[in-house]
């Protein structure tokens, strides 16, 4: 954890650079997808003594970023999901997914310029869902799937379905970033591609054990990455308040499950009671008064089912979204949006008195999952009030945004049709940095 002392170095260095006025600027949003070749080494071991061949190796990953560039100095931020090779026993899959929310501080090697090299080092938090479910489970309805949900076994760790609070564990990844940027005539802004290599690691043996099994490798590896992104280096911008920012929220979506709830009651199982939260990040570019974003959020709610179970209600939402600035009075701005994007609704009933392995693999029928996806859009109006700190080196900013969701798929769980649940109007009060 010696490399965290960097922070303050890094804003010392920039500020002291700010002060003397020899800086260039750059904030860039960026989406990547690579491959790591990770493997569950003691899952693979319970699997060897029972004469079985071993889990398919690595994993896949698919994540945004953001980057701000002060000179040489590097700070941003990124989100990865990653999803595991599906391998078959018997009539089940077996599939693993985690997702890591990194932190990262770094240094340029090359100047300021079309081509970058960087090296960085980073420290996050995640999550792990590793699960063994029938291949064949379609359910048509729902009261069955209640009243018999067992298809298997979900395990997670760090469960983000509870909402995303739940984050955590120590997350470390160190590695090199490389990059070039192409002009894009009539625009400011650059477009550009890059890539990332180097190691990803969770430094504490058993952070990630569950059910007597450690899944410590489903967050570590050697890492490959390539991606492209979207660029605004200072020298080609001419509005004073052009760039990119990265913003976290806090919310409510003012929706409740009434009728799942009503399922749930019919079936002997407690319903959801809590308004659900909302958590997440958004990357937001403002140029000329016309605004581009990039959200992602997670709304989650939870609770016991009965005596012996959980339930969990979870959806996850990703919107592109575009929109104008109708108001700006020195640090005082209003704008509107409208998004378009994916979101999911999950629903899973797990058992609390699941055995360790190797008992579990043996007899795997404890938990129920069920999930629908499809097309989202939203309106949103936004209101900000940036805070220049730093003697002006980028802004403190804090906002609030309002907005009205609107599904464009019936997203079904069983027969009942969750679209009313999915539509709403919500409410996100957040902080973030811009330049």
């Amino acid at each position: 954890m010696r490399w965290i002392l960097y922070i303050p170095l890094w804003l010392g260095l920039a500020i002291n650079l700010h002060a003397q006025g020899n800086v260039s600027e750059r904030s860039t949003i960026y989406v990547l997808a690579g491959s790591s070749g990770a493997n569950i080494r003691e899952f693979n071991e319970m699997l060897s003594d029972k004469g079985i061949s071993n889990l398919r190796g690595g994993y896949s990953t698919l994540g945004i970023g953001y980057q701000y560039r002060l000179s040489d100095f590097i700070l941003g931020f990124e989100l990865f999901q990653n999803t595991g090779a599906n391998s078959y026993y018997k009539d089940y899959i077996i599939d693993n997914k985690s997702t890591r929310f990194y932190m990262n501080v770094g240094y340029s090697l090359t100047e300021e310029g079309k081509f970058h090299l960087i090296h960085y080092m980073s420290l996050g938090a995640g999550y792990v869902n590793f699960e063994m479910l029938k291949d064949q489970r379609k359910v048509d309805d729902l009261g069955a799937f209640l009243q018999q949900p067992e298809q298997g076994f979900i395990l997670r760790e760090r469960n983000i379905h509870k909402g995303t609070q739940n984050f955590g564990g120590f997350l470390t990844e160190i590695g090199f970033q490389f990059g070039y940027d192409f002009n894009v005539p009539g625009l400011e802004e650059t477009v550009g591609l890059l890539g990332k290599f180097g190691y990803s690691f969770s430094p504490f043996e058993g952070a990630w054990k569950m059910n007597d099994i450690t899944f410590d490798n489903l967050q570590s590896g050697a890492f490959f990455r390539l991606g492209a992104g979207i660029a605004m280096p200072d020298e080609n911008l001419f509005f004073p308040d052009a760039g990119i920012g990265i913003h976290f929220f806090y919310g409510l979506t003012f929706t409740n499950p009434d009728k799942l709830n009503d399922y749930l009651i019919n079936n002997g199982l407690a319903p959801f009671k809590d308004t659900p939260n909302n958590i997440g990040m958004k990357i937001i570019g403002e140029n000329r008064r016309w605004i581009y974003s990039f959200d992602v959020f997670n709304i989650a709610n939870s609770g016991k089912a009965d005596e012996n179970r959980q339930h969990t209600l979870n959806s996850v939402r990703l919107y592109g979204n575009y929109g104008y600035q109708l108001y700006k009075m020195r640090n005082l701005e209003l704008g509107v949006l409208g998004g378009l994007g994916y979101g999911n609704i999950r629903y899973t009933l797990s058992n609390d008195n699941k055995p360790d392995f190797p008992a579990l693999f043996e007899e795997p029928d404890y938990d129920g999952y069920l999930k629908s996806k499809g097309i989202m859009a939203k309106s949103e109006v936004m209101v900000s009030y940036a805070i220049p700190v730093f003697n002006k080196m980028f802004r403190f900013v804090t906002s609030a945004h309002a907005g009205y969701e609107l599904p464009l798929s019936s997203y079904k769980l069983g027969e009942l049709t969750m679209s009313s649940y999915m539509a709403g109007p919500y409410l996100q009060f957040g902080i973030g940095l811009r330049p």
